[in-house]
């Protein structure tokens, strides 16, 4: 089941994200997996989704916002004890139901970033928007290699080839 996530969520699902991080660590990115979640002050002014699991409680959540009129993927986490089981992707779905693009920015070559998201239909953007860009330097602001990086876009069903 996927609803609109509880304020009372909130510290929780920064325990997810920093569990779905520590994958990170075997492919030699340690400073990713020690990185901290978003803030909850963050997660309070996104639209957050969570999938719940069957003992009730989220196992994986997406957050996401508006940037130059798409739908941002700011942050999505799937709890690694219900990775891959397609919960992060039926979260994408959820978010990608609306007649809006739906960007990200996320690392280049880690198996379950930008090609998990091309098999989701996602391509990534040659020219990024104002916003887009303003989220990269951001992020390189916090460390992360723009060279490692890609924002990635999905165009609404209704455009997708």
């Amino acid at each position: 089941m996927i609803r609109l996530a509880q304020p009372a969520e909130l510290p929780y699902l920064q325990e997810i994200e920093i569990a779905s991080g520590e994958p990170f660590r075997d492919i030699g990115m340690p400073e990713i997996a020690d990185d901290d979640p978003m803030a909850l002050a963050d997660l309070a002014e996104h639209e957050v989704w969570v999938a719940i699991g069957a003992e009730g409680v989220p196992v994986a959540f997406i957050a996401v916002g508006d940037v130059d009129g798409a739908t941002h993927v700011h942050q999505v986490s799937v709890h690694p004890s219900h990775a891959r089981q397609g919960i992060g992707a039926a979260l994408i779905e959820h978010v990608t139901r609306s007649e809006r693009a739906v960007t990200l920015t996320t690392f280049r070559d880690v198996p379950w970033n930008a090609p998990y998201y091309e098999r989701l239909g996602f391509r990534a953007v040659a020219d990024t928007s104002p916003g887009l860009a303003g989220i990269m330097r951001e992020e390189a602001s916090r460390g992360l290699d723009p060279a490692t990086r890609v924002a990635m876009i999905l165009l609404p069903a209704q455009v997708r080839a």
